[in-house]
């Protein structure tokens, strides 16, 4: 007899065990067993609850971009004005809980999966198309008919910034951040 009310905890828990092994492995070569091991309980029951691998590294991304959002929607209601909106924008993606060493590995992978698997690839477009959409509506005001080319560089810009600084032991978050914010100063100047 199914235990009620355990589902959502349970998926939770594979969730978070998905990033931790993603995390540990530093790619995607983990396995259903390892994940449900960490998350504590039988691999049958994490295939009953996602059905496979890509289905519980898709919720675990799913989980990290609704963080990644909460992130964005907390700084930008701090911000006034177009200006410190596009800030808020490209230093949330930047913030500590979307820079932790697990997160970074899952995203890192997620790119590569992204490659070969339509749910990852409509999962990622889903992000660019929001990313492009919120520095389109506070560059809008500031550059006019410039904003759609400049959101299109500045979004390659933190995705390219992002995976260098995660890379890069040098490359803190906080300079990939200040690089990102300069470009931004650059790219209105000459708007």
């Amino acid at each position: 007899m199914p235990k009620v009310g355990m589902e959502p905890i349970r998926r939770r828990a594979l969730v978070q065990a998905a990033i931790e092994e993603i995390g540990a492995a530093g790619s995607l070569d983990v396995t259903v067993s390892r994940i449900a091991k960490r998350a504590g309980m039988s691999s049958a029951l994490a295939h009953h609850y996602f059905g496979s691998k890509e289905d519980i590294f898709l919720a675990a991304m799913g989980h990290i971009l609704s963080l990644y959002g909460g992130e964005v929607r907390r700084s930008l209601a701090a911000a006034e004005g177009p200006r410190a909106r596009l800030e808020a924008i490209i230093s949330a993606g930047f913030a500590p809980v979307n820079f932790r060493h697990e997160t970074v590995s899952a995203w890192l992978s997620f790119y590569v999966l992204a490659q070969t698997s339509q749910k990852a690839n409509r999962l990622l477009r889903v992000y660019h198309r929001r990313l492009h959409s919120n520095l389109v509506h506070d560059l809008r005001p500031l550059a006019g008919p410039a904003a759609e080319g400049i959101a299109e560089r500045l979004a390659g810009l933190i995705d390219g910034l992002y995976l260098h600084a995660a890379l890069n032991p040098r490359t803190t978050a906080a300079i990939a951040n200040g690089h990102a914010l300069r470009a931004l100063d650059n790219e209105l100047r000459t708007a």
